[in-house]
């Protein structure tokens, strides 16, 4: 062991947008806290980008989300191969590159560790390099836990950001075009048109496995650019990544299997059922740790606890939908599910997103005509078929 060691108040294990935004509600609202940031890479964030809609963020946070945001567009719109549609939400756009810099900013830099971690418990962080850093709170957000404890399919994506002279001409982004062909179980584009000439194009795939062939969905995209006019000259940025979507599991083995530690982001099961996204959960989480009256780690840690089951306990209906999406409807006809939600009213779709459907949501989602036949779909819920 080195002589580097030391202690600080609060070490957050993993520089993503959950421990990224941990640090930035420490920051502000404990300014003399000394928060320490391990991440293995050089920049905060990775190589992402995030959106979200406003609903999805509370108006008692929308304070720790604002200095983040890129891109705002006032309405957005879905096609499919029966129904087109334009919804009038603003919907926000978050680079990496702006967590990281405003991270930095509000805690300074020689607070964010590049290290990687080998050790963690609740009071220490052992890192690879033999220093051992001690703390009163350490807080886990190194990404997923142990997902063989769960029953997942997966969303997975590769995104491409492309120049296109002479302009591409959207004016908001295409959240969802599920015209393209449907390869590798339900397929849509994403588009964010960044400025005249850039448009940044997701290829995304709800697939029942994992793998994820980068050069040959690069190719994809282009063909997707080409198809729609868009001469470009290349890409730019690009990124990937690979989302699980929970149809099941056991819970309490996901969370004990991290260990005892405070935990946030994919590690605390704090994503959306369906979506895979963490932005909401993360906002409120580091709200959570920011506001806490009891900021032990022993408090924080069993908190964080109780929140992960409740939101396991809230998100069952979203797990149901899933076992829907993925055992029920044959994997070409995946789309027909979203096609059909796609037709629900504006705010439902709202609340959907954001993880606070209504009863009445509920009810409305499940009711009349299903996209996916009724036995397929009875025996995926009750685990009698895969």
């Amino acid at each position: 062991m080195t002589d580097q060691s030391f202690n600080c108040d609060i070490v957050i294990a993993g520089g993503g947008l959950a421990g990224g935004l941990i640090a930035l509600a420490l920051g502000e609202k404990h300014p003399t806290l000394d928060v320490r940031i391990i991440e293995p890479a050089a920049t905060l964030g990775g190589n992402h980008i995030w959106s979200f809609f406003d609903s999805d963020i509370a108006a008692e946070h929308r304070w720790l989300i604002e200095p983040l945001i890129c891109y705002s567009w006032d309405g957005y719109d879905v096609a499919f191969p029966a129904h087109k549609r334009t919804l009038d939400a603003t919907y926000n756009s978050i680079k990496s590159e702006r967590l990281d810099a405003v991270v930095r900013a509000k805690l300074g830099t020689h607070q964010i560790m590049q290290a990687e971690v080998e050790l963690l418990d609740d009071h220490s962080v052992t890192l690879v390099d033999g220093r051992k850093i001690t703390a009163s709170i350490v807080i886990d957000a190194r990404g997923p836990g142990d997902l063989l404890t769960l029953d997942v399919g997966w969303q997975k994506f590769v995104g491409l950001s492309v120049h296109v002279p002479g302009g591409h001409g959207l004016t908001r982004p295409i959240v969802m075009d599920a015209t393209v062909e449907q390869i590798d179980g339900y397929r849509f584009v994403y588009c964010l048109p960044f400025d005249a000439e850039t448009v940044f194009i997701e290829d995304t795939y709800y697939s029942d496995t994992p793998v994820l062939d980068v050069p040959l969905i690069r190719e994809r995209i282009i063909a997707y650019a080409a198809d729609k006019g868009w001469k470009t000259n290349g890409g730019g940025r690009e990124e990937k990544g690979i989302l699980p979507v929970v149809m099941g599991g056991d819970a309490k083995a996901y969370w004990q299997r991290s260990g005892h530690a405070a935990k946030a982001g994919l590690r605390a099961g704090m994503f959306h059922p369906t979506t895979g996204y963490s932005l909401p959960d993360a906002v409120r989480l580091a709200s959570f740790y920011a506001d806490a009256t009891d900021r032990s780690g022993a408090a924080l840690a069993e908190h964080s606890k109780l929140l992960f089951l409740k939101s396991w306990r809230n998100g069952f209906f979203y797990r149901v939908l899933n076992k829907m999406l993925f055992r029920a409807a044959a994997p070409h006809l995946r789309y027909k599910v979203l096609e059909r939600f796609y037709r629900l009213s504006p705010p439902l779709i709202a609340r959907f997103y954001a993880g606070q459907s209504s009863l009445g949501d509920k009810i409305r989602i499940l009711s009349g005509k299903p996209p996916v036949p009724v036995g397929r779909a009875i025996r995926a819920i009750l685990g009698l078929s895969k």
